[in-house]
């Protein structure tokens, strides 16, 4: 297997796969969740994203379901100390609030412990920027956790290029933890903003990347090829954005690049981005464990050509 990645400036080494928990409580129940999870593990991989908020989008949901779950099977195999766990703060929970001050950072990041049944959080985001709070009341807030042994290490998603720097410049100056590592939108789809507004930063501030969207909500897979295809899917609504000509254009490349490799699109596309020199590794979830083949991404070292041919595809 490929070997370990650092993230950015941290002493956090991973494999190049991330387990997405937002489908933990919402398409994958506890029981699949922890088959899931368990053939995770037991295949080597070792870095598991999740927030406070998922799954509140669910009917009868409150948000913690993904937290709780992943808390339930660590407490039930005690493998706590075989994967590093990536949280988030700042999405607005189910009554709406959303912050990132101090006080609110403090509480969540407890209200998140408790869930996870661990003390301390590997790496503990920003989900979505709050620019009515300073940066230096955000990252104050980190400083103390860190201090604490609560979290070791801070990133930022869903950020300004322009707050992203703001708050590692303040960082600096002020003495206070420096974000690490970035969880941008990016696949072969959704190019344009990751590269042209987020690269210059990560290239200058040694930062880490783990991108999110990997699988562009699916549509990377190349099983939704009309809208019908989309109808009763839950995700619907984002993928039929993809379904156009230039779409079509990554869907071909893709699957001529798959046959090459023997492998599926989904695959490929995991590959593409692993290989992109900025990503430290792509974030995907599954909703079955039987889904996980796509972990055999990280095996896939694609060709100058491989990779030529799916950037010309996917050119902006």
């Amino acid at each position: 297997m490929e070997q370990k990645r650092k993230i950015g400036n941290s002493e956090l080494y991973i494999r190049p796969f991330v387990l997405g928990g937002n489908v933990f409580g919402w398409t994958a129940d506890k029981k699949e969740s922890f088959r899931i999870l368990d053939a995770y593990i037991d295949a080597g991989f070792d870095f598991i994203d999740t927030a406070n908020v998922y799954s509140n989008w669910v009917p009868g949901n409150k948000g913690g379901e993904s937290e709780t779950i992943i808390g339930e099977w660590i407490k039930k195999t005690g493998k706590r100390d075989e994967i590093l766990i990536a949280t988030k703060v700042g999405a607005a929970m189910s009554d709406g609030k959303k912050s990132l001050k101090k006080d609110y950072i403090m509480k969540e990041a407890e209200a998140s412990l408790k869930r996870l049944n661990t003390d301390y959080i590997d790496l503990y985001f920003v989900h979505y920027d709050d620019t009515s709070t300073p940066v230096e009341e955000t990252l104050g807030a980190f400083a103390k956790l860190i201090e604490q042994g609560k979290v070791g290490y801070t990133g930022a998603s869903n950020m300004s290029p322009e707050r992203i720097k703001e708050s590692l410049e303040s960082g600096r100056k002020n003495d206070l933890p420096a974000y690490v590592c970035l969880e941008p939108a990016y696949n072969l789809y959704d190019r344009q903003a990751y590269e042209r507004d987020y690269e210059p930063l990560i290239e200058q501030y040694g930062l880490g990347v783990i991108s999110y969207y990997s699988l562009a909500s699916g549509f990377l897979t190349g099983k939704y090829k009309t809208k019908t295809d989309l109808a009763d899917k839950q995700r619907g609504g984002k993928v039929e954005e993809y379904l156009n000509g230039r779409g079509e254009r990554i869907i071909k490349a893709l699957n001529e690049v798959a046959a090459m490799y023997n492998a599926t699109p989904a695959q490929i596309a995991l590959a593409w981005i692993k290989e992109r020199p900025s990503v430290t590794a792509p974030i995907a979830s599954v909703s079955k464990h039987g889904q996980l083949d796509i972990l055999k991404s990280v095996d896939i070292h694609l060709s100058k050509e491989a990779m030529n041919m799916l950037n010309n595809a996917s050119s902006y």
